[in-house]
């Protein structure tokens, strides 16, 4: 063998080497580097999981009575892979079972379709978990039918009925509670996709609102998996895994049922109170909270909607309305969600602004029809003159204008359009100093912010909007141009970044842009009747095991405390009784037999209705009780409702009868709904058979 044939040869085994060399290595790299990674994606090809659903937890009241639980539903499923062995891909089934169940075959079929099988515009309703695991078409159905469908397995291949857990909310003693609840759905795409370190599996159904999705990471539980192993013509050939689900935890409340029942009664009857008065009275809010502790005892948004409906199955139009401004917007909590000026319950914030800036409390004031800012007339309630009056007056009988002569004094001696470098700015310390702009921290979803209109404010809001303003006659639609708006654009073009002398006297008497949500005026008011803590508000006491184990105690939290002189506060809480003796408040409380403090507010609302109508005021009373050992705050608020008094302060009444057992001028020996003066302490022991106590009588 010659030189060149050896070199050749070489050359050929040197590249045979290299190839085995490289062969070697990918193999090792596929069987033992990324072995794992490769056994996991095999896996998945060939497994399927099957999910079981865990019972959720309980939600109880104070007492133990359920909220929420589960009861047994009739659900009839349809098996995937049966359907789509028929010759028509199951078509002619489904026309039959939507016939008998008297659905909508479109619905069925897109019930019945994986959520990757269908248009990305034509998803809704699609069925989010596996093939493999029955699909629900309906869970309440009815036994007869269910029977028909057992019966004629000929006729119904692949469908079958079977017993399912089914999320429950009883609505005892007609209570609703849907704001607080919340409700449960079915897992989305969305719910998948989104990063929230939780792991979920489809078909499952999970919180989406209220407390079910607040603690839904306790009462969702465990759910069980089965883990089937398929071939590739997808036939099932062995089980790999079978784990049980495990139940959730329960979820005890300080709401009790029938006080919550009594305040959505008592927000019910108010709204009516205000359409018979003459006001369209659209909505409504109404809070109970422990001011010793800052505990929500009853909460009630109106309008509301059935949580029910939700495990039912919603109608297109059930879900429009739901959100529709001509129906008020039902899911929309107003308690804590909704922003409304809090008008003359503000004027508590200007007591402490006015003593701070050096007022004598119980100096004799003017209080005229009128006080003229600029070339501007601010009116007084009604346009009366009232005469002079002493503060405590002056807070029992709502007058305005000595605020507003206040108020404007303060802005001036601050520098007016010009303020000084550290301006005093005594109204706008004394809100802050109740936190208005913090969030009460309720265990709620969605929670919104109040404003207050200081200076930091009108500076954010300027930068935003003053594009706008200054280009108004282009910018602005055809029905905004009005003269008073056209107005109004040009001053906020000009000094929009400055708290202006209307802004000032508005700021007095809770009008303009400050604006706060029911809760946030309960918390306030619930502060000043306790000496001055302000309390996060809670709902929840405590996640309890299903064997009783308490394993997540919720104890009250305090925010912190009112800076305002104890002087000031007295005084404060003494013009509050002197509002429902002989002030505006009298008249709702007549021969009440409890003392009650409060204030009443009516807010002047800009804009107008969906149907053309100009929006009529905020109607408010916002309270504590009893006077001289403060327990209890109640605030209601009626939206277009009127006047304070008539609208939200009978309402405010009617919840404090039930609280402390009054009937008519008189209070019935127990009939309290918490003889010992407070609520339980104490945990309950829970149980889906609990029933309400009831007050003697």
């Amino acid at each position: 063998m010659n030189q060149r044939s050896r070199l050749s040869l070489l050359v050929v085994q040197i590249l045979i080497v290299s190839l085995l060399a490289a062969l070697l290595g990918r193999l090792f790299y596929l069987q033992i580097a990324a072995g794992p990674k490769y056994r996991d994606a095999a896996l998945s090809i060939q497994s399927r999981d099957v999910v079981a659903p865990a019972n959720r937890g309980l939600i109880v009241d104070s007492s133990g009575v359920p909220l929420a639980l589960n009861k047994v539903g009739l659900a009839i499923t349809i098996d995937r892979i049966e359907i789509d062995k028929q010759p028509d891909k199951g078509v002619a089934v489904m026309q039959r079972l939507a016939k008998l169940l008297k659905l909508n075959y479109l619905d069925v079929y897109t019930n019945t379709r994986l959520c990757g099988e269908l248009p990305v515009g034509k998803r809704a309703g699609c069925w989010t978990g596996s093939r493999y695991q029955p699909i629900p078409i309906t869970k309440q159905a009815d036994p007869d039918i269910a029977l028909q469908i057992v019966e004629r397995p000929d006729q119904f291949p692949g469908v079958d009925a079977q017993p399912i857990s089914i999320r429950s909310y009883p609505g005892l003693v007609n209570v609703n509670a849907a704001h607080v609840l919340g409700y449960v759905g079915p897992l989305t795409e969305d719910d998948l996709t989104k990063d929230t370190g939780k792991q979920y599996f489809r078909s499952e159904s999970i919180g989406k609102a209220g407390l079910e999705i607040q603690y839904d990471s306790y009462l969702r539980g465990i759910p069980g998996i089965r883990t089937l192993i398929v071939d590739r013509k997808e036939a099932i050939t062995r089980e790999s895994q079978n784990t049980k689900p495990i139940a959730g935890d329960h979820l005890v409340t300080s709401i009790d049922i029938r006080l919550q029942a009594a305040a959505e009664q008592a927000l019910a009857d108010a709204v009516q109170r205000g359409r018979a008065n003459g006001y369209t009275s659209d909505s409504g809010a109404a809070v109970v909270m422990d001011i010793r502790t800052g505990r929500i005892l009853a909460l009630a948004s109106y309008p509301t909607y059935d949580p029910n409906a939700f495990e039912k199955g919603l109608t297109v139009e059930q879900a429009s309305d739901l959100f529709s401004e001509k129906k008020a917007v039902p899911a929309l909590n107003r308690a804590l969600q909704g922003l409304f000026a809090p008008a003359s319950t503000f004027k508590s914030v200007s007591v402490v602004a006015a003593a701070a800036a050096g007022y004598d409390l119980n100096a004799s004031y003017n209080c005229p029809s009128e006080v003229q800012v600029g070339t501007r007339a601010f009116q007084n309630f009604d346009s009366r003159n009232q005469g002079r009056m002493n503060l405590k007056k002056a807070i029992a009988v709502s007058c305005d204008t000595i605020w507003y002569q206040i108020a404007f004094d303060e802005w001036l001696r601050d520098g007016g359009l010009r303020p000084k470098s550290s301006p005093n700015d005594y109204f706008f310390k004394a809100a802050q100093a109740f936190q208005i702009t913090e969030k009460v921290g309720i265990d709620l979803p969605s929670e919104s912010k109040s404003r207050l209109a200081d200076r930091d404010y009108k500076k954010s809001w300027f930068e935003q909007n003053k594009e706008f303003y200054c280009n108004y006659k282009t910018r602005a639609t055809k029905a905004q141009q009005t003269p008073f708006l056209i107005q109004l654009a040009a001053e906020n073009c000009v000094d929009g970044d400055k708290v202006r002398a209307g802004d000032a006297v508005n700021f007095s008497i809770g009008q303009g842009d400050t604006v706060v949500t029911p809760l946030k005026l309960t918390q306030m008011y619930a502060a000043i009747g306790n000496g001055g803590t302000i309390w996060q508000t809670s709902i929840a006491k405590a996640i309890v095991k299903t064997d009783g184990t308490v394993i997540k105690a919720i104890d009250p939290k305090k925010l912190g405390t009112l800076t305002t002189a104890p002087s000031t506060l007295k005084f404060l809480q003494s013009a509050l009784r002197e509002v429902v003796v002989s002030g505006t408040g009298a008249g709702a409380f007549a021969g009440f037999p409890i003392e009650v403090s409060g204030k009443t507010g009516t807010g002047q609302v800009f804009g107008r209705n969906p149907n053309g109508t100009q929006k009529d005021d905020t109607s408010w009373f916002a309270s504590y009780a009893p006077t001289k050992n403060p327990r209890y705050a109640v605030v209601m608020m009626v939206g277009q409702g009127g006047f304070g008094a008539s609208t939200s302060g009978v309402g405010v009444r009617q919840i404090y009868s039930t609280l402390f057992g009054v009937t008519g001028n008189k209070v019935v020996p127990g009939a309290a709904l918490f003889p010992e003066g407070k609520p339980p302490t104490q945990l309950p022991k829970i149980s889906p058979a609990t029933k309400p106590k009831e007050a003697s009588k």
